[in-house]
C-alpha cells in the first residue's frame, strides 16, 4: 500500500510508521523535517508546512494517516489538496470529542462538542482542542465521505510517548510511583503500538480507541507487579488533575474498534516495555500539556 503519514516522526506517529514498514508498506512522509530528521533515511520524505500542503499534490497515495492534525484550517487545507489523491483519509482524533464527559459507557454516537461562537480556526488552542478534533472529523467526513476514519484516544503509553512516564522512570528507578487521580478513579489507556496497528487496518468510521475501564489502584498493582519489591504508590501527589466530573471519559465502550480488529496487550506487557525502554537510557518526553 502506498501510505502518506502527516508527521510521523515523534511520540506515536512513529509507532505508526515503524509498523507500516514492518507491513512492508511504500510509505512517505509529510513534516516540516525538524524532528527527529534522520529517523528512517530510507523513506521518502516531502518536506513542507501544514499551513500549505502544495508540495503533496504532485503525488498520489491509498491512504493518508494525520497524526499532525490540530488546527482546523490546515487539516481543511490537506484534505482539498487531497481530495482526489487519497483514497481514503485515517484522522487521529481524540476522547475528547464527547460532551457528556460524566456518564459511562458512551459509544461512538454519543454528543459531541459544538464549535465555540467566534472562535479562531487558525491557531491551536489547548481549550480548543477537542472543539477543533470534532470540526476536523466533520470536515473530513463532508470531504471524503465513507473513505475517512476518526481514531478516537485518550492515554497512549509505551516508548516515545509521555503518558505514564513517571510510573516507567519510577519502577526503572525504584523509587515510589505518583499518581494524580483517586485509587478508584476509572481510567482506560492503550498501548502505542497496538493503537499504530489500529491505525493501519482499513476500517471507516468513528472508533473509540482505548483499552477496558478498570481503577486506578488496579492498574498501578499490574504496573508495580512487573518490578519486584516496587516501593509503595503515593496517592498524595501536589497537583490534582483528575476530577468526578470527567469519570465518563474513561469508561467509554470500545467495543466497535474491538470488532473491527483492535488487539490489546496486557497491563503488565505494556508496563515492562516501557521500563526496559527507559532503562535503555531513554526518556519520556514531556507531556504537551
Amino acid at each position: 500500500m502506498r501510505l502518506l503519514v502527516l508527521g510521523g516522526t515523534k511520540n506515536l506517529g512513529r509507532h505508526v510508521v515503524e509498523a507500516a514498514l514492518r507491513l512492508g508498506h511504500d510509505v512517505t512522509l509529510f513534516n516540516r523535517g525538524t524532528t527527529n530528521p534522520s529517523l528512517f533515511p530510507d523513506v521518502r520524505r516531502i518536506v513542507g508546512d501544514r499551513a500549505d500542503p502544495s508540495a503533496l499534490a504532485a503525488g498520489e497515495w491509498d491512504r493518508v494517516i494525520d497524526m499532525s492534525g490540530l488546527v482546523v484550517r490546515d487539516v481543511g487545507l490537506s484534505a482539498e489538496v487531497l481530495r482526489d489523491r487519497v483514497g481514503h483519509y485515517t484522522f487521529m482524533s481524540t476522547i475528547g470529542v464527547y460532551t457528556d464527559k460524566v456518564t459511562p459507557g458512551q459509544d461512538e454516537s454519543g454528543a459531541l462538542l459544538p464549535w465555540p461562537v467566534g472562535a479562531p480556526d487558525n491557531e491551536f488552542r489547548m481549550d480548543l482542542y477537542g472543539p477543533s478534533k470534532v470540526r476536523c472529523e466533520s470536515l473530513l467526513a463532508a470531504t471524503f465521505g465513507s473513505r475517512t476514519t476518526a481514531v478516537r484516544s485518550g492515554f497512549v503509553v509505551g516508548p516515545y510517548n509521555p503518558d505514564f512516564g513517571n510510573w516507567g522512570t519510577a519502577l526503572a528507578q525504584g523509587t515510589r510511583m505518583e499518581c494524580a487521580a483517586r485509587p478508584g478513579q476509572p481510567v482506560q489507556y492503550v498501548d502505542a503500538r497496538d493503537l499504530a496497528d489500529f491505525l493501519l487496518l482499513e476500517v471507516s468510521g468513528a472508533f473509540n480507541v482505548v483499552g477496558p475501564s478498570q481503577p486506578m489502584a488496579e492498574l498501578a498493582a499490574a504496573w508495580q507487579s512487573v518490578v519486584p519489591a516496587a516501593l509503595p504508590m503515593d496517592w498524595e501527589p501536589a497537583v490534582d488533575r483528575f476530577h468526578l466530573e470527567d469519570d465518563g471519559l474513561f469508561q467509554l465502550d470500545n467495543a466497535r474498534a474491538l470488532e473491527a480488529g483492535l488487539r490489546l496487550r496486557p497491563d503488565a506487557e505494556a508496563a515492562r516495555d516501557y521500563v526496559a525502554w527507559i532503562r535503555d537510557g531513554n526518556v519520556p518526553p514531556d507531556p504537551p500539556h
